[in-house]
């Protein structure tokens, strides 16, 4: 079996995701695909891209579930139930199962900078390492018979030919909603490490003693409109109307 760093990675790069702004539009999705396609390691394949039986490898995906806080409301205008985006892709633990399950060593974490890889020439297939991670968060590729997973890019924040604002997971470029952060987790005053801090952000299933390096930041509490006295913002009122606006209104009122 693969064997962790006996000492604990002087960088932990990794993933800050904001549960608050994600809409759920899966460009970081289409975007890790396209990157891992055409970069690092072989292309992923799909099997039946179209249909009801949708089947292919794909590293990040995005979940989404209704939230009802506590004493809230379901249904109605005022109603405080809301729905959550949740991305999900491999979390790069501190201690990783899927890399002490390997019976070959092709799952292994880079001693310099914690992130989790896969070499591919040794990988066999056997799937040992997507029973063993909690999050299932590995990929088989069925067409290369190996397993996959992110890989943060690595083939990007290395790779200096690159632009420097390009050196960055493809999902965290592409993200239109400023929804996910890359950085450095191991150092208490970089940008992802405050946003952790001040948020309050949680390590996904903490329980399972993984220790995840990336981070969820909690959606903010939201105020439901009957709380704001505005739940009748929108019913309609046209007292007081003038000139174009005072005919428009007659005019719909005789149609």
């Amino acid at each position: 079996m693969t064997l962790l760093p006996s000492l604990p990675t002087p960088k932990k790069l990794g993933l800050v995701i904001d549960l608050d702004v994600c809409v759920g539009c899966h460009a970081c999705v289409v975007s890790c695909k396209e990157w891992n396609t055409g970069g690092y390691g072989s292309a992923l394949s799909d099997q039946q891209p179209y249909g009801a039986e949708v089947s292919g490898a794909w590293l990040n995906r995005v979940h989404g579930f209704e939230v009802l806080p506590e004493g809230g409301e379901l249904v109605g205008e005022a109603g405080d139930a809301r729905i959550v985006h949740f991305p999900k892709s491999c979390l790069h633990c501190e201690d990783a199962p899927c890399v002490t399950v390997c019976p070959t060593g092709a799952s292994y974490k880079r001693a310099d900078d914690g992130i989790v890889l896969v070499d591919e020439d040794l990988c066999i297939g056997c799937g040992l390492c997507a029973w063993a991670c909690p999050y299932g968060a590995r990929e088989m590729d069925l067409a290369a018979g190996v397993m996959k997973k992110c890989t943060l890019c690595v083939d990007r924040i290395y790779n200096d030919t690159l632009e420097p604002i390009d050196r960055e997971p493809s999902c965290v470029r592409t993200c239109p909603a400023n929804a996910r952060h890359f950085g450095d987790l191991a150092d208490s005053q970089s940008a992802v490490s405050i946003m952790v801090a001040e948020r309050g952000g949680y390590d996904l299933m903490p329980e399972q003693g993984t220790r995840p390096v990336n981070k969820y930041l909690p959606p903010r509490p939201r105020t439901s409109l009957a709380a704001t006295g505005h739940a009748s913002v929108l019913a309609e009122n046209t007292e007081g109307a003038k000139g174009f606006f005072a005919w428009l209104d007659g005019a719909l009122d005789r149609i």
